[in-house]
């Protein structure tokens, strides 16, 4: 018996330390720690993250942020991508920072850039704190990869930011559907 409750109080012991291990780390100095941890917004089965890339992240500075639209994320051929962007991030898209082009998505061994722009009508909802893009040609599905381009300055405030996307496929009946969401992180310091 006192085996076993040694052995059960070892265990116990040792979970503790290997979970509140890297929320410990992550206080220690949190701009050189990385997340190991993510928290999404929407926890539901509908929910799609997709991928991003911001050239900086610090609050109050200019930024390109490419919001990516890649060709595994789209099942159709696209006539219109709207972004719902969030209330306190919206004040800061102007209409003519805004942008649609196939893009080369960096890594390691070369970095992100629009290789192509793709001519678009860009119009900002205001009242729904949207921006509609209407591509000139369909975005049509195949092996390129796409990205909306934002060219803004960052908000006052840092933390997260969750962009929600909805596309508007070709064909003969165009449907309107869920693309995915984005969620930037802002540096508050």
């Amino acid at each position: 018996m006192y085996k076993t409750n040694i052995k059960h109080s070892v265990f116990r012991n040792f979970l503790k330390y290997a979970v509140l291990t890297p929320f410990i780390i992550s206080f220690i100095n949190p701009n050189n720690v990385k997340s190991g941890l993510e928290f999404q917004w929407s926890n539901s089965d509908g929910f799609k993250k997709l991928n991003w890339y911001q050239t900086d992240n610090k609050k109050s500075s200019k930024n390109t942020i490419f919001l990516f639209l890649k060709k595994s994320d789209r099942k159709t051929g696209l006539i219109k991508v709207n972004v719902k962007a969030p209330k306190t991030f919206f004040s800061k898209i102007k209409e003519k920072k805004v942008n649609l082009c196939q893009v080369q998505i960096g890594g390691y061994t070369k970095r992100t850039k629009c290789l192509v722009n793709t001519p678009a009508n860009i119009e900002l909802d205001k009242d729904n704190n949207t921006i509609n893009i209407f591509p000139v040609s369909p975005i049509p599905l195949g092996k390129e990869n796409y990205a909306v381009v934002l060219k803004v300055t960052n908000p006052n405030r840092g933390g997260l930011y969750q962009f929600h996307s909805f596309g508007q496929s070709s064909g003969n009946i165009p449907v309107s559907f869920y693309l995915g969401s984005w969620t930037l992180k802002m540096q508050s310091q």
